[in-house]
């Protein structure tokens, strides 16, 4: 079986051999006359959205919302001139003198933020420093997915075996060399980043442009990674107009520049450990307002929905426990990463990576921005119902309909290991044992207390099993060869292989007993397969 894997395994071509000739490269060779057209179409849009409105109320409201936030924690990434800039703002603001033409005066102020805004957002591409990093992430990869490096360090290196790219990729090398792509992936964890910039550059792409948040930025192996993959940095603790017209603008342009895209729909990392199902609409109009633009030149983009299967996530405890906790969701100090500081993430990687851990990539079925299904030629797929064919006057109505296409697509693209079903299972268990206790107060049961025996166990992992058989045949999610292992395999894989880097695992095969060792864990080890109706099995 290992030799036939090893026949299958497939290098490919680069789409565009030479670099100098990837969009992003073109782009960044004039990174300031980019900007300034970014800069410049964003400061017209908001003069429209705000025509009826006093612009310097609107910069009045930006600067009280940056001082707030200069005021509570600062971030190593923050510009050093942060309390400089706002606090020439403000005096700028307070010298206004109303006999004098405010038309002038605001357009001068709106200018400054405008260009602060962009300048922020805007990374560093270089493509000497994105050939280094990528040798550097391959090469780091690779010796950390084989556990047998531990052994022999000077072997050959052999990355496939870890990480499995699935789904409908020679349609996306296709779609790439005559359109834009706008990749949708799940998020899950920060290592997602590295994941997919090393997927798309196994699978011969070009560079991506891609949004990573401001806090990664803290620490100086993410920033130099970041910087050389292609990031652009997006602040997530900025939510008023004149920023987030600034991102939607820097994105647009950049599609329209041709080059290809990536953002996280979700916004952030799932914080219940299931797929997010309420995505964000702001950057998804973006590439909307993008393709409306570029009808005229005859050019199209492609939505890609991307779904990352992991059978542990480094930053879970924090997550969790951020979900379970309202008064933390909107909360994205450094401390949420789940690691401070380089030395730790790098110990981390070992771990994660020797233990034999698994993970899978699946691309879903690209569509046009309208969420029609395209060919490999890029044409509406004969079967597919039109959904708002170049009809751009229903935008909320387009978007909507997008979203839940993207939702749809993440489902499918869910790659089953026999870890998923124990945590969903045992979680299940518990919670229809105890029926009359609220959410919260069984996240409190003492974990040492509670035992699941295999033999009532089995029970629902049979009939979960044929479930998501069905719904595998009907495209509706996907297997892995683990399933195939016989029941008692399948159960002692996945409890080992579930949250294994965690000093206490959620669960415990012993004596033919799971045992119940971390239940906050294991609820949001339970929530990835939230969504595939799996629980009507206890219906009886």
């Amino acid at each position: 079986m290992n030799n036939k894997k090893q026949k299958e395994k497939k290098v490919y071509k680069k789409i565009v051999k030479k670099s100098k000739y990837w969009p992003i490269v073109k782009l960044f060779l004039n990174r300031q006359k980019f900007m300034d057209e970014v800069s410049l179409i964003s400061q017209e849009k908001l003069k429209k959205k705000l025509k009826k409105k006093s612009i310097i109320e609107e910069i009045k409201n930006t600067l009280y919302r940056e001082k707030l936030r200069i005021s509570r924690v600062q971030w190593k990434a923050d510009p050093a001139d942060d309390k400089i800039f706002w606090y020439n703002i403000e005096k700028e603001i307070e010298n206004i003198s109303y006999d004098e033409n405010i038309f002038i005066l605001e357009q001068k102020l709106l200018s400054k933020i405008i260009d602060r805004y962009t300048k922020e957002i805007t990374g560093n591409f270089k493509r000497t420093h994105y050939s280094f990093t990528r040798r550097l992430i391959v090469t780091f990869f690779a010796r950390l997915l084989n556990t047998a490096r531990l052994r022999n360090p000077f072997g050959n290196l052999d990355l496939d075996s870890k990480i499995e790219i699935i789904g409908e990729k020679k349609k996306l090398r296709k779609l790439s060399k005559i359109g834009t792509i706008v990749m949708v992936p799940t998020h899950f964890t920060h290592l997602d980043s590295a994941l997919i910039g090393w997927t798309i550059s196994h699978l011969g792409l070009p560079a991506f442009m891609y949004g990573a948040g401001l806090v990664l930025y803290n620490m100086n192996i993410f920033a130099y990674f970041l910087n050389s993959l292609g990031a652009y940095k997006v602040d997530r603790r900025k939510k008023h107009l004149l920023y987030l017209e600034t991102l939607k603008t820097f994105t647009k342009q950049a599609i329209i520049n041709n080059c290809h895209n990536l953002f996280y729909p979700g916004g952030t990392r799932s914080r219940s450990g299931s797929i997010e199902e309420n995505l964000k609409l702001g950057l998804l109009g973006s590439a909307l307002d993008a393709q409306k633009e570029l009808d005229n030149k005859n050019k199209k983009i492609f939505i890609v929905p991307v779904t990352f299967n992991y059978q542990f996530v480094l930053e879970a405890p924090a997550l969790i426990n951020q979900y379970i906790s309202s008064n933390n969701q909107n909360k994205f100090n450094l401390e949420n990463l789940g690691y401070s500081n380089s030395v730790k993430i790098i110990t981390f990687l070992i771990k994660f990576f020797s233990k034999s851990n698994r993970i899978s990539v699946s691309f879903g079925k690209p569509m046009d921005i309208f969420g029609n299904s395209v060919n490999k030629k890029g044409s509406i797929s004969k079967n597919n119902k039109i959904i708002f064919n170049n009809d751009y006057s229903k935008k909320a109505e387009i978007l909507n309909t997008l979203s839940k296409k993207i939702v749809q697509e993440h489902k499918s693209g869910t790659q089953i290991f026999s870890s998923m079903l124990i945590a969903f299972l045992s979680f299940e268990i518990i919670f229809n044992k105890y029926k009359k206790l609220e959410l919260y107060n069984i996240l409190k049961l003492p974990n040492n207390e509670i035992e699941i025996e295999v033999i009532y166990f089995k029970k629902f992992y049979n009939k979960a099993i044929k479930m998501i058989r069905e719904l595998a045949s009907n495209n509706k999610i996907k297997l892995s060869d683990e399933i195939s292992y016989p029941i008692d395999e399948q159960i002692k894989i996945g409890c080992k292989n579930l949250g294994l880097y965690h000093p206490i695992k959620p669960v415990q095969l012993k004596n033919n007993i799971i045992k119940i060792k971390n239940i906050k864990m294991l609820y949001y080890y339970h929530n990835r397969l939230v969504g595939f109706n799996l629980e009507k099995i206890f219906n009886n």
